[in-house]
């Protein structure tokens, strides 16, 4: 968005006497110049349930369009032509402990084996680096427990934003005149740091075998790109923050109310898609020891996830995991109802709701629960792939990947796209 844009946005609301969540308003766009076309906007979030689904109360047993909806499913069922339900797909050499999380969205195998695991980039971190200057922030890492779901180029966990009122004033709290100048400072501290590392590494670099000239190779491509970015970062500080008629949210201080966090951060999650603040979205949900506030639970989510098939724990488990899918349930009614242009903000946001194990109980993380919504596509009802024999989770992020417009063709361990979806016209 152009200042003036901007500042066009800003009378339309003083002219109309009321203050708006800012959605892409057609009538107030920058101008295209001659023989440019318009760009639709594409978005991703992909969400993580750490602790799995009861994969007997998920899947179906059908494919296809007309399956009967499972109990999980149910919940979601009247958006059924909005998503696909996909069956069989993990990770290859990705091994079935809690610490699959770390590949959850790079794929990298063997996270099991602590000694000598190095990851690799999160699929989210991908699309930022290509279309992340579209938006005043890249990309959101988002979590509810203080892990997070994006890593960086170098295999590097992005910290996660933990707490709804700081994220919720970053995206739309202009902060002081005095803040302001103090973050434009240290925008541009940070470039002159940067400026003169890299003149004095290069200065070594005739004295370097090699493997060191390649290690710098790396660090110059890093220092590039993060440069990139504080570009970016101060183009952006230069312009007004969206507008939003919601009240700063509480932070949610209770560590096992999991329907709470969910909440809180799902709101944000539509605010920031509606604003067009970012179209990259991780969120890493609460999986807890402890006992949620849900009725009829008595028992720690945790200890439920594992349950060894106790017909009473699986009940309490029940419980538990309806009451997240009916969150889930209200973000996908949000963006929904949300219209952008002509279309909806679901139409334009792929929505990537799943886990890293298949099975809590048996920690496996084969056959990971997925529902595939939003973002354009041709839902297919239940996509099903033999888990013993199946293309891997990868495939689907190449093709998430080249919705978002980014010419990517392998990702991870992929062999190419995803077969069964396709785009709407």
């Amino acid at each position: 968005m152009t200042p003036s844009s901007a500042l066009d946005r800003r009378r339309f609301l003083k002219a109309a006497g009321v203050t708006l969540a800012l959605p892409l308003l057609e009538s107030l766009a920058p101008r295209l110049r001659a023989g440019e076309k318009a760009v639709t906007p594409r978005r991703m979030v992909c969400l993580c349930t750490p602790l799995g689904l009861h994969p007997e109360y998920f899947f179906p047993t059908e494919t296809g369009k007309d399956y009967a909806a499972t109990p999980y499913l149910e919940i979601i069922d009247e958006f059924r032509d909005d998503y696909t339900v996909i069956s069989g797909l993990s990770h290859p050499d990705v091994g079935s402990t809690h610490d699959s999380i770390f590949s959850y969205l790079t794929g990298a195998p063997h996270p099991e084996i602590r000694a000598g695991f190095r990851n690799s980039i999160s699929v989210d971190q991908v699309a930022a680096d290509q279309i992340g200057g579209l938006t005043r922030f890249p990309s959101l890492s988002l979590s509810a427990e203080g892990f997070g779901l994006s890593w960086t180029p170098s295999g590097a966990l992005v910290p996660p934003d933990l707490y709804p009122s700081s994220i919720f004033a970053r995206m739309f709290l202009e902060g002081r005149p005095d803040e302001v100048a103090a973050q434009k400072r240290r925008l541009a501290n940070g470039q002159s740091i940067l400026d003169a590392v890299r003149d004095r590494s290069k200065q070594l670099q005739p004295a370097l075998g090699v493997r060191d000239r390649e290690k710098l190779d790396e660090y110059y491509t890093s220092v590039r790109a993060l440069e990139r970015r504080m570009v970016i970062a101060e183009e952006w500080s230069k312009k007004p923050k969206p507008v939003v008629d919601v009240p700063p949210p509480q932070n949610n201080m209770n560590p096992a109310d999991l329907i709470g966090k969910n909440n809180l951060m799902f709101d944000l999650i539509h605010l920031a898609i509606q604003t067009d603040s970012t179209r990259l979205i991780t969120m890493l949900l609460l999986g807890t020891s402890l006992v949620p506030p849900i009725p009829g639970v008595s028992l720690g989510h945790h200890d439920l996830s594992h349950h060894g098939k106790d017909p009473s724990k699986i009940e309490q488990l029940k419980n538990v995991e309806v009451a997240k899918m009916e969150t889930f349930r209200e973000l996908l009614k949000k963006l929904k109802e949300t219209k952008e242009e002509d279309e909806t903000l679901l139409d334009r946001t792929m929505i990537f709701f799943s886990s890293n194990l298949g099975d809590g109980s048996t920690h496996s993380s084969k056959n990971m629960p997925i529902v595939f919504a939003g973002g354009g596509f041709k839902h297919a009802g239940h996509l099903a792939f033999d888990q013993n024999n199946s293309p891997p989770l990868c495939n689907l992020y190449v093709s998430m990947l080249q919705r978002l417009g980014i010419e990517a063709d392998r990702f991870g361990s992929s062999t190419g796209t995803l077969s069964g979806l396709e785009w709407k016209g």
